[in-house]
């Protein structure tokens, strides 16, 4: 991957925000501090926010930075497009919102078993080569939600992609279902470098319970979270989906003079994982896939986190009776569910809180 300066990305999926919009000077302050820092790696989907990140690239960045000075990351979102005639369009209308004439890496967008059929019927791998050759594209990937088994078949399959997008952090590492350390070790056997998405797991390990925050011996649960994902073989990048200038600061000063993580912090992980999954929080990553389409207009994410904090016991504002309301607004038609990266029963989750907490 050339003209990467560093290994720490802004993942531009958790802008600030003012009232329904980005707060474009916030971010325009972001982009201008990341990059006066020597970093240089921005990601973004046509997804996000709406399609407000892409509107926010153009705005923050391409239309006051020079083209050379950034690598820019998009990807092909299944849903955008249903036809093998819709993606160059698609990408192209991409390319047109972010303001620029080539993305430095577009990624197959969170692939896994059911998605990789679709896109290999729809020659959406093809078409994405052909447009490498044309120089829209500079390399292709993917990003990836599923097994090791169904990664390491997609890599063999389509030996032409660059660069894996994984989730991995030091909660997932052993996890089940999100299979970061097999994961991690798949890409390695097939030579592609890593990118990590979700390393402080959508600020969930940036909020860790008193007793583990009290065996830090310096330095934020945020810092140990990013410094893990970036001190792992085969990782190239660590994205970080910064929502305000004081993440923007901190996360920039630490990984400006990056230093991988030390035996003894190894071990201080150990014991934060333990007390971290002790606790059986909702594994949810705040991503929003799941309430752009909802309609109910329930704020999935915020009710998960609001019960993560109840078992952290932390004090949040929201009432029971409001977190009750909204969870039983849910007509159960399941399409937050079919889009979820982290698969998971959301349904179930907010029939489980309307019950818990009207008690």
């Amino acid at each position: 991957m050339h003209n990467i300066k560093k290994n720490f990305g802004f993942g531009m999926m958790r802008l600030p925000m003012a009232e329904d919009t980005v707060d474009f000077d916030q971010t325009c302050r972001m982009v201008d501090a990341f990059l006066e820092q020597g970093f240089n790696y921005f990601d973004t989907a046509h997804p996000y926010i709406q399609g407000r990140s892409e509107e926010a690239v153009k705005r923050c960045l391409s239309s006051r930075h020079p083209r050379e000075s950034f690598v820019l990351v998009n990807k092909l979102s299944g849903s955008t497009w249903q036809e093998e005639a819709d993606i160059v369009p698609q990408i192209q209308k991409q390319l047109d919102a972010c303001g620029v004439e080539y993305f430095d890496i577009l990624l197959m967008h969170a692939m896994n078993t059911d998605r990789h059929a679709y896109y290999t019927q729809h020659h959406a791998y093809e078409v994405a080569q052909q447009l490498k050759k044309e120089g829209k594209l500079r390399h292709v990937g993917m990003s990836f939600h599923d097994s090791a088994e169904v990664l390491d078949k997609i890599l063999t399959d389509r030996p032409e992609l660059e660069v894996v997008q994984l989730q991995f952090n030091y909660a997932d590492y052993l996890d089940p279902k999100v299979q970061g350390k097999a994961c991690l070790e798949v890409c390695r056997k097939h030579g592609k470098p890593v990118i990590v998405m979700e390393p402080v797991k959508g600020g969930s390990l940036a909020n860790l319970p008193s007793e583990a925050v009290k065996l830090l011996p310096q330095g934020s649960p945020a810092e140990l979270a990013i410094r893990y994902a970036a001190s792992a073989p085969g990782v190239i990048m660590v994205l970080s989906g910064m929502s305000n200038i004081e993440q923007m600061e901190e996360n920039i000063r630490f990984m400006g003079y990056f230093k991988p993580l030390t035996e003894a912090e190894y071990k201080i992980v150990e014991q934060v994982r333990t007390i971290y999954q002790s606790q059986n929080r909702i594994p949810c990553t705040a991503c929003r896939y799941c309430t752009d389409g909802c309609p109910a207009n329930i704020p999935i994410p915020e009710l998960f986190a609001w019960v993560n904090a109840q078992r952290s016991e932390e004090k949040p504002d929201t009432t029971y009776a409001q977190v009750v309301e909204k969870a039983g607004a849910c007509i159960k038609c399941g399409q937050c569910e079919q889009i979820c990266p982290q698969t998971l029963h959301i349904r179930q989750l907010l029939e489980a809180i309307e019950k818990d907490f009207s008690k």
